[in-house]
């Protein structure tokens, strides 16, 4: 008996032994893959900042631009801004799917440290989002996600340019152009500027654009200036006054601007972390400074302010913040708000009254000139001393750096934006006819009206 009940203790012995043996081995050979498999998950929270990011943004074009936009104009043509922002929310979307993101974000062939072609625009390797699935990362978030916030940089970058020629355009020439342009101009400068190592502005040349200094507002502006002088004055531009029809609608979408650019910033963190509060923090700081420095500029030269000039003055700072939301602290915040609302002021007004040309709704004056200020600031404002990240080179040495991707930005949308404006000319025309232009847009474009004349 105590040796049947001895055996069957040891059987029992020995069969924990076969079962722990077991557990331990499962356990060493399942490590691995559950640790591949929490690597490969997203991270919730910088999944759901994105997406409400992404939202943001968005929403800086419809209804953002739109009313702000909309608002500037005189009333026979606000209906015709709108549409220009609603369908190239429409056609950019899938213009992106298609080739646009493939262009500005495929690295195949890219280096470190090495300017190839790949380090001008990307390949086509994934046009129509080929490879791209549920389960697909870019970095901790999903990549449809990324895909779609940067989506929304590529459909309000050409909306900001059709401030430059409202109300004398023809919207056929406004979507072929501006479908020529996101191709050739918007997704290559994009990629110079985001695509990782073997870029030519973050690697190459190491300048900082944090969210679009280059590649949204200098080449906007640039292409907005090229297409004022080009399509021409509107009629009566030198001698009639032309206010805008509801300051209203351009008060309220400027405020959404306001909003939407947390999204467009912050959101350039692409995590839920100390960076992205920074951005939030400098682009609140830079935004207000930016616009009661405009205020009291404006105050001080024609004795009172403006809701107009106020609201020009916040996304003056808006603009100038952008290309340094990741690398400046709050004074650098402080001085790139006082800098960009004093210049862009003159760029609005003085400098575009001497030179003469009609940008209709100051899209150079603003985003052109603001975009440069901001990349120049960074260079200074990015250094440790003066309460930024840390620069990896002397202030001089950034602020050249900074000079070279202005340059490359201008040279680039300068040039391209030339000729696709004549390519778009020969083929379609650009301008309306006299008699439509002063019938206004709504009517001799769309056929509908924006307004009620009862």
């Amino acid at each position: 008996m105590q040796q049947r009940c001895a055996s069957t203790s040891a059987k029992k012995r020995s069969g924990y032994a076969r079962i722990g043996t077991l557990i331990v081995v499962l356990l060493i050979c399942g490590v691995p893959s559950l640790a591949m498999a929490q690597e490969a998950a997203p991270d919730s929270g910088d999944t759901a900042w994105m997406l409400t990011s992404t939202a943001l943004v968005l929403f800086m074009t419809i209804p953002g631009l739109a009313l702000f936009y909309g608002g500037l104009v005189r009333v026979q043509n606000v209906l015709s801004v709108l549409m220009q922002c609603f369908a190239l929310t429409g056609l950019i979307t899938i213009l992106w799917v298609i080739c646009g993101y493939s262009l500005a974000f495929n690295t195949a062939g890219m280096e470190a440290g090495k300017i190839t072609a790949t380090s001008f625009v990307g390949g086509l390797g994934t046009m129509f989002l080929k490879g791209i699935g549920v389960d697909t990362l870019s970095g901790t978030i999903p990549e449809t996600v990324f895909i779609t916030f940067q989506l929304t940089f590529a459909i309000i970058t050409p909306a900001l340019i059709a401030g430059a020629f409202a109300e004398r355009m023809k919207f056929s020439a406004m979507l072929i152009f501006s479908v020529l342009w996101s191709i050739i101009v918007y997704a290559p400068l994009c990629h110079m500027a985001w695509s990782g190592d073997g870029s030519l502005f973050g690697d190459i040349i190491g300048a900082l654009d944090f969210a679009g200094g280059t590649v949204v507002h200098i080449n906007a502006g640039i292409a907005a200036l090229v297409a004022a002088i080009l399509v021409g004055k509107r009629i009566g531009y030198q001698t009639t006054p032309m206010p805008p029809h509801s300051l209203t609608l351009t008060v309220v979408g400027a405020s959404m601007l306001w909003v939407g650019w947390f999204g467009f910033n912050a959101g350039s963190a692409v995590a839920a972390d100390g960076a992205a509060g920074m951005a939030m923090l400098v682009t609140q700081i830079s935004t207000a400074t930016a616009a009661i420095t405009w205020m009291f500029v404006e105050w001080g030269k024609h004795g009172k302010p403006s809701a107009l000039g106020i609201v020009t003055g916040a996304v003056a700072g808006l603009v100038a913040i952008t290309p340094a939301s990741g690398s400046v602290g709050p004074i650098g915040a402080l001085a790139i708000g006082i800098v960009s609302g004093a210049v862009c002021f003159w760029g609005a007004t003085t400098l575009k009254s001497q030179l003469g040309y009609d940008d209709s709704l100051d899209a150079f004056g603003v985003h052109g000139i603001g975009g440069i200020v901001g990349a120049l600031l960074t260079g200074v404002f990015a250094a440790a001393s003066l309460g930024g990240v840390g620069l990896d080179k002397s202030i001089g040495m950034q602020v050249w750096a900074q000079f070279l991707s202005i340059v490359i930005t201008v040279l680039w949308s300068g040039v391209f934006s030339f000729i696709i404006l004549k390519i778009v000319d020969a083929i379609v025309g650009l301008r309306v006819e006299e008699d439509e232009e002063r019938m206004g847009l709504d009517i001799s474009q769309h056929n509908e009206r924006g307004y009620n004349l009862s």
